[in-house]
């Protein structure tokens, strides 16, 4: 409802930018990398490492795990409640609460005021010490609820400063708070942004609440992305790092999201997050009650692969829930709920968690110099490639049962480098202590454009249906680094293909698995 964008005082209608990119007066042509909008290089971005970018946008991204593809496999995040109104209606979204057994963006089982969040955060804290982020995704919009939002980070700011502060936003009203953001120190902000050209924007939304007055069709989606496109050249400025999630819509934005991507690299954005659209009609989004099917893998990977050169990317993303807690991949969001919370003896021990994640920040490197080490052996580059799912529960290492896993990760993997490319959400085939073959088709047609799978173990029937899918079950690299155990693979793989023991074929496509209901 128009009255539910608490505390929003817009005020009249900025300029539209009509396409025409503003420079920020006295910064040089963004690159996407540096916080001031080009002060890095322009390869910079979620998969590179210390040297790959200026010292302060390290210490920025180094331990978030949404801004750095390494750190994710190490560091964990929460996001916390406290924002349930919006101000835009999509198509692709449905706020549900008490929704306990859903994993997407909008999703809540409990919203929270500023006093039981930052309570929530401390407690949490104190729990996962590797939590290094804390960040308001919702389920509405962080900008549309700015008392509750700021309240929350202005606590947080003052009982835990070593949490990097973060907010999600549509960016309709992002002019009116960057003030407020670079005052509370939130160094990271999300603004999703599935369009510039309005023509395909009246598509994604029916309307947007702005300047007092519900707004349809062109005309809303115009003044969106003005104010997007302002809001993001206001945060470079600003020097806090930006991160952009596109939503891709087969059919009415996927050829488009090229131009998304070069005019929010030329403004500055850090990242480009391109995910696939969630739309299976029992989620009740616009999208999934009308038809409109999601991307398959391949046509996801081609479209990022199209955006390479521009705006970096990010292909690590979960699309979480707004009340998610733990490592990417992961929700651990049950174990806190507010009653649990009440009976935990919360002591938020600054030096405790710092040790910690010392002992984390170890861990990474070992994992880094032991993927160095791999790439050290490997014969010269043939221009073969091949993808790899790995079954993993994090550290960076291969170490999960095959039935235990409810994603894999899918690595890229060539003579030179191994590239995370995404991940595959599946249903679990163990269920009770039992495997469920009846899940094993829709398992490797999840993974169906992998030449191999990586687990710490699997058993008899699920490593015979992957034999005949063409898929190579590999248990010998258990509880080893992925990159590591991914190139070593591949080393003995082209040996093979070398001696004539096997013959190196492209795989097809694979399905992404459209729900966002978890298993049993």
């Amino acid at each position: 409802m128009d009255s539910a964008v608490e505390g929003v005082a817009i005020p009249s209608r900025l300029r539209p930018l009509n396409g025409i990119k503003v420079e920020v007066a006295g910064q040089p042509e963004a690159s996407g990398c540096g916080s001031t909008g080009g002060s890095g290089k322009s390869s910079c971005g979620s998969s590179d490492g210390q040297d790959d970018m200026p010292a302060e946008i390290w210490e920025k991204v180094k331990n978030h795990p949404c801004y750095s593809e390494e750190a994710h496999h190490h560091y964990a995040r929460m996001h916390v409640a406290v924002a349930p109104a919006c101000n835009i209606q999509c198509n692709y979204c449905n706020r549900k609460y008490d929704c306990s057994n859903e994993s997407r963006p909008g999703v809540v089982s409990q919203k929270l005021t500023p006093d039981q969040a930052v309570k929530k955060v401390l407690a949490v804290a104190s729990e996962i010490p590797q939590m290094t982020v804390l960040g308001i995704a919702g389920p509405g919009d962080a900008l549309a609820n700015p008392a509750k939002t700021f309240e929350t980070f202005r606590r947080l700011q003052e009982e835990a400063p070593d949490i990097k502060l973060c907010l999600s936003t549509n960016g309709l009203a992002l002019p009116d708070y960057v003030d407020e953001i670079a005052k509370y120190n939130v160094d990271h902000v999300t603004i999703t942004i599935n369009m510039v050209d309005p023509a395909v924007g009246e598509k994604i939304y029916p309307w947007i609440f702005y300047d007092h007055r519900r707004i349809y069709g062109r005309e809303a989606a115009q003044i969106l992305t003005d104010r997007q496109m302002l809001g993001l050249e206001m945060l470079t400025a600003r020097g806090i790092l930006t991160k952009i999630n596109s939503v891709l819509i087969p059919g009415i934005n996927d050829e488009h999201l090229y131009e998304v991507n070069r005019a929010v690299k030329a403004r500055g954005a850090f990242l480009h997050n391109i995910m696939p659209l969630i739309s299976e009609p029992e989620h009740g989004t616009v999208f999934g009650l009308t038809g409109q099917r999601g991307p398959t893998a391949q046509e996801l990977k081609d479209v990022q692969d199209a955006c390479m050169g521009g705006a970096n990317l990010m292909r690590h993303c979960r699309q979480c829930r707004a009340d998610a807690v733990g490592l990417l991949g992961e929700d651990r969001s049950d174990e806190f709920t507010l009653d649990q919370i009440e009976q935990m003896d919360v002591v938020y021990d600054i030096e405790k968690r710092r040790a910690y994640q010392e002992k984390v920040e170890a861990e990474r490197q070992a994992q880094h110099a032991a993927k160095q080490g791999a790439l050290g052996e490997q014969s010269a580059d043939d221009g073969m490639k091949v993808l790899v799912a790995v079954a993993t529960t994090g550290g960076g290492k291969v170490n999960q049962h095959f039935g235990h896993a409810d994603e894999f990760q899918i690595y890229e993997v060539t003579a030179s480098s191994t590239t995370f490319i995404g991940h595959r959400r599946v249903d679990l085939y163990c269920q009770g202590g039992f495997g469920e073959d009846e899940q094993l088709p829709s398992i490797v047609n999840a993974i169906n454009d992998c030449h191999a799978v990586l687990v710490s173990k699997i058993g008899a029937c699920p490593r015979d249906e992957l034999k005949a899918a063409g898929i190579e079950p590999v248990e010998e690299f258990a509880h080893e680094f992925i990159e590591k155990a991914a190139l070593t693979w591949f080393a003995n793989y082209r040996e093979r293909v070398a001696k004539g023991e096997i013959v190196h074929i492209s795989r097809g496509d694979a399905a992404i698995r459209q729900g966002a209901f978890k298993a049993a």
